[in-house]
């Protein structure tokens, strides 16, 4: 099975790092805990006055090749290759791109190795690649087909109030093993 596996809040723990970041600026408007966020995009969960200062910290350099691992997302990936599937990373970058695209592929080699290196797919549009399974936390990707692989949503306090397939790294045999 053709597994494609979202980076940013699947793989990567995007959310523990900007928090961590914005509490570190010292900005008078306090860091949204997790728990709290509605939105995918963070930006949307602040008020929008601060969109620049939300922009500033995640497209700073350092910024995505630090993120943390989410919490069993790398012994996941393996397992799921010792099972015999074809694991690709399918990540979409920024707009404002400098950082984020060579960072992204700097985090692969780090946690789980320059061989890993060469299965990253970035694209701006996740309906056009090939795939069984797409794992991403955002519950509406749209682009320019309609994709042949089936989503499973990676659960993220911003995505549960949605009822569709989903998993986390604690879920994960029970989810895409099979």
């Amino acid at each position: 099975m053709l597994i494609l596996i979202d980076q940013d809040g699947v793989l990567a723990d995007f959310e523990r790092a900007f928090h961590a970041a914005w509490q570190q600026a010292g900005h008078d408007f306090p860091a949204v805990a997790l728990e709290c966020r509605t939105s995918l995009h963070v930006r949307d969960d602040y008020p929008e006055a601060l969109y620049g200062a939300v922009e500033a910290i995640y497209t700073a350099p350092g910024f995505y090749r630090e993120l943390p691992p989410i919490a069993g997302a790398l012994e996941g990936v393996r397992g799921l290759l010792e099972a015999g599937h074809d694991v690709r990373i399918c990540t979409a970058p920024l707009n404002q791109y400098r950082n984020c695209v060579t960072e992204k592929f700097e985090w692969v080699e780090r946690h789980l190795g320059a061989d890993f290196v060469d299965r990253i797919i970035l694209t701006k549009d996740k309906t056009v690649v090939h795939g069984d399974i797409l794992v991403d936390d955002n519950p509406d990707i749209r682009g320019s087909r309609r994709p042949d692989w089936r989503q499973v949503l990676f659960d993220q306090p911003y995505n549960r109030q949605l009822d569709m397939p989903r998993m986390s790294w604690a879920s994960w045999r029970e989810t895409l093993a099979g």
